[in-house]
């Protein structure tokens, strides 16, 4: 028998952000290969992972925005997650194999006292199953091939750690939390090291991302609302990748200075001095790129090129 032939997708450039609520069961690659597909892409990027095994907030770059992805990866997290008391497991969380069963006898305020103690700068040691790179090779892969490598603990910070609910009484013991944090947290690091000093262990049963930077779950997208919507009105559900510069001083430059500003040049003027600048066109309106004020200068940082400034109007005319 003949195999079906491939329908092959004809890519188009697509700028802009999908803000995804990813489901449960795929990473975030192929979610994000997923929703450039419906949108028939030629780039994009995601900023920052969720597990397989962790839902919610993963905003998609495509095409322009790609280039402030970084922002998010920089930005703060805010978690809801579920930590089951008493099993511990290799992974941290419910996807691995479990390494020790303890009974679980503490009460609420020791659970209380526990969670004060990791609200803060606090140190963690990141995952052996994580993307880390160490010599090039993700730690997750040697931690597949049976070997753990020596990792340096890092510093990070829970601006906020919320108990919502929790159940202590019955053979499946648990604790909800809500999580706000800085970059580079790990959860499941959380979870291991709060169930350690509650002395039972934990392991995370569910995990959900409900923040990212400024944005929330409420302006998040399904893959089925992406799906149910026509091919033709699918790039209606893009936001701006100017979305991405929200707190970012804005900077509006007449034509002229617009042109050498997008050639790379600096413009000086008379600008207060910001770490974080947006760049706009003012005829015709448009994103340039970001920018630092410093003395009175413009300085040029990610800017985005004259072809990219033109698809993103013709996409919006």
């Amino acid at each position: 028998m003949n195999a079906a032939p491939r329908v092959r997708v004809q890519r188009r450039p697509v700028h802009g952000v999908v803000l995804l609520d990813k489901p449960l069961g795929l990473s975030s690659n192929q979610a994000l290969q997923k929703v450039k597909w419906l949108l028939r892409a030629e780039k994009a990027g995601h900023t920052g992972t969720l597990d397989p095994l962790a839902t919610g907030v993963l905003p998609l770059c495509f095409g322009a925005a790609t280039k402030f992805s970084q922002l998010h990866l920089d930005a703060d997290k805010t978690y809801d997650t579920t930590l089951r008391l008493g099993i511990t497991t290799s992974t941290g969380d419910a996807e691995g194999e479990i390494t020790a069963t303890q009974p679980v006898a503490c009460s609420v305020g020791q659970v209380v006292k526990v969670l004060d103690r990791f609200t803060g700068v606090i140190q963690q040691l990141p995952p052996m199953h994580s993307a880390l790179k160490k010599d090039g090779k993700a730690l997750y892969e040697y931690a597949r091939a049976g070997i753990e490598v020596e990792r340096a603990p890092r510093t990070v910070t829970i601006h906020e750690l919320e108990l919502l609910d929790l159940h202590l009484q019955d053979d499946a013991p648990w604790l909800r939390l809500r999580v706000r944090c800085s970059k580079g947290t790990y959860i499941r690091t959380l979870g291991q090291d709060i169930g350690a000093a509650l002395g039972c262990g934990a392991h995370l049963s569910a995990l959900r991302r409900t923040a990212t930077g400024d944005f929330g779950l409420q302006r998040c997208l399904t893959l089925e609302q992406i799906e149910a919507t026509p091919e033709a009105q699918r790039l209606a559900l893009l936001l701006p990748a100017d979305e991405l510069l929200a707190g970012h001083t804005r900077v509006t430059l007449d034509a002229d200075n617009a042109g050498r500003f997008l050639s790379g040049l600096r413009r000086r003027g008379h600008w207060p001095d910001a770490p974080q600048v947006a760049v706009y066109g003012d005829r015709p309106a448009a994103l340039l790129g970001t920018a630092h004020v410093q003395a009175g200068e413009l300085i040029p940082g990610r800017l985005l090129s004259p072809i990219e400034i033109q698809q993103i109007l013709e996409l919006h005319t």
